[in-house]
């Protein structure tokens, strides 16, 4: 919290710096542009380093740790096949209601214009590719190569394939290869924590670039991202409580008074995980066995980030927007499989890390430009509330399914 508000800060210092340098002395701040915007990129490719290793490491231990999950007893595989299917709802509703909130509410030409020379130009684009070229693009004849180059989507289907292979092995095989990549992914996690950690110099840098470049439109583009951003949290709390409803049974007015102490610790912390003890009070207060509640919400915690898909996809979506990238239906099949494996393999992590290491292989999957993340993570402050706030209400509400319809007799289910 208190990292992310430094991270939004140095951005507005930035961007204050450049628009008053720009109105007392045009010269003096062209002038520094040359010099002060190297930095920003310097960050920015630090940031990038880190993506081709986490997409592979987080994505086996993603995928391993669901198998060993589903595989802990009927009640576990219940809640990860509930997961699972919650997730991809949510992607697939924000496939439909992130083009109608950027119709309903637009930006003005001038201004996407001016954010979109600020964020890095135009966006190369071209022909979306036919199907023949997809699925051949699909499979990577060298995954060394592919990583080498960033070729995300090729190189996340090879990931995924090893993956489900390492958990068909002996268990002790399967545990080595599993630590191996956990230990990787840890190491990566602490070398983007670095990175993070000068993150206000370099978000300064590219919001003083920023600035300079789009004016004061810039300011009105980075608030309208965060507006239609956080319209899809909003509809991932609604959407929340309709499954709620129609799956677990819950009456919206009941389930809410349940959520009012959970909901008050996810707004003061957007952690998950610090909201799992009023999680568990509400589970009880709605009829869930305590036993049940016990195994499915810390499962729940560990994988399960109901608006993660919606979010994430949403911010990939407003980014090809204004960039003009033509999405086609492959791109909109990939990145929503490539969302829902992002968001089951984002342990619990710093808003800032989370935001850049689950966005980025959705992008690179669609064919999107990365490098505005490096500057929208700056306003993940505001939408981030929405994130947490619907993850709880779902988070509680799969573990009232699982539970109602997993026997009673649950031995077994802790193994």
């Amino acid at each position: 919290m208190k990292s992310a508000w430094i991270i939004l800060s140095a951005l507005i210092a930035g961007m204050l710096l450049g628009l008053g340098a720009e109105a007392l002395a045009p010269d003096v701040a062209a002038r520094a542009l040359p010099i002060i915007e190297p930095i920003g990129q310097l960050w920015l490719n630090a940031l990038k380093m880190t993506i081709v290793p986490l997409i592979v490491a987080l994505l086996i231990t993603g995928i391993t740790a669901t198998a060993d999950a589903a595989r802990a007893g009927r009640l576990a595989a219940r809640a990860v096949a509930t997961f699972i299917a919650a997730i991809m709802i949510s992607g697939a509703m924000s496939f439909v209601m992130t083009p109608l909130l950027l119709r309903l509410f637009p930006l003005s030409a001038d201004a996407a214009a001016a954010l979109r020379h600020g964020l890095g130009g135009e966006a190369a684009t071209g022909p979306s590719p036919g199907f023949a070229d997809f699925i051949l693009g699909l499979v990577p004849t060298n995954p060394i190569a592919a990583a080498a180059e960033t070729a995300v989507l090729p190189l996340i289907v090879f990931t995924t394939i090893f993956a489900f292979a390492i958990t068909r092995i002996a268990p002790e095989q399967r545990a080595t290869l599993a630590g191996l990549f956990k230990a990787l992914g840890d190491a990566m996690l602490v070398v983007i924590g670095w990175v993070l950690a000068v993150a206000p110099v370099g978000v300064f840098a590219l919001g003083y670039a920023l600035a300079i470049k789009a004016g004061l439109a810039a300011f009105g583009g980075l608030v309208h991202y965060v507006l239609i951003v956080s319209g899809i949290g909003v509809c991932c709390v609604i959407l929340a409580f309709a499954l709620a409803f129609l799956f677990a049974g819950l009456s919206p007015l009941r389930f809410a008074r349940a959520m009012i102490p959970t909901f008050a610790v996810a707004v003061s912390t957007q952690s998950s995980l610090a909201s799992l003890p009023a999680m568990l009070e509400a589970s009880e207060e709605l009829g869930v066995d305590p036993e049940k509640a016990d195994v499915v919400l810390p499962l729940a915690v560990a994988l399960f980030r109901f608006t993660s898909t919606a979010m994430n996809l949403a911010v990939v979506l407003y980014i090809a927007w204004l960039f003009h990238v033509d999405i086609g239906i492959w791109a909109v099949v990939m990145g929503l499989l490539v969302a829902v494996a992002s968001a089951l393999s984002s342990v619990s992590l710093p808003g800032s890390i989370s935001y850049v290491v689950s966005i980025a292989p959705i992008a690179g999957a669609m064919g999107v430009p990365v490098g505005p993340l490096g500057l929208l993570v700056a306003v993940e402050t505001f939408p981030d509330i929405w994130r947490t706030v619907g993850n709880v209400i779902a988070d509680v509400a799969a573990t009232k399914f699982a539970a109602r319809g997993s026997p009673d007799d649950n031995h077994g289910e802790r193994a």
